[in-house]
């Protein structure tokens, strides 16, 4: 096994509970930390056997981007079950959403999930 991190990804999209947070809309920050059984990708340095970071991007951009959805946590095992299906590879994926502008009565830098799947 190993392990690949896809860092602060970046994305404006319009998730949360109160109707603010869909019409102003903000910036979300993904990571991604995947466990890799690599079959024999190393060997053969095949990408094909292994986690292409563009595409895996591309999985997270489309559902960060989409449907709306009121909690991080849910969008945030959205994103890893679509990262285990696309990549059979994967093992566990351990997903971080950051929402830097919560709603939240009084000053923070941001609120952060953290999930894992499978469990």
């Amino acid at each position: 096994m190993y392990t690949i991190r896809i860092m602060n990804c970046a994305f404006f999209a319009r998730h949360g509970v109160f109707d603010a947070e869909e019409a102003l809309g903000q910036r979300f920050y993904v990571d991604a930390v995947l466990e890799v059984d690599p079959g024999d990708a190393l060997e053969s340095d095949r990408i094909d056997g292994t986690v292409d970071y563009g595409l895996a991007f591309e999985v997270i951009e489309r559902i960060v981007t989409g449907e709306r959805r009121f909690l991080i946590e849910a969008l945030g095992l959205e994103v890893a079950k679509a990262l285990t299906v696309r990549f059979p590879q994967i093992k566990r994926a351990a997903i971080t959403i950051r929402k830097p502008n919560a709603p939240v009565r009084g000053i923070l830098d941001y609120v952060e999930v953290t999930l894992v799947w499978p469990q």
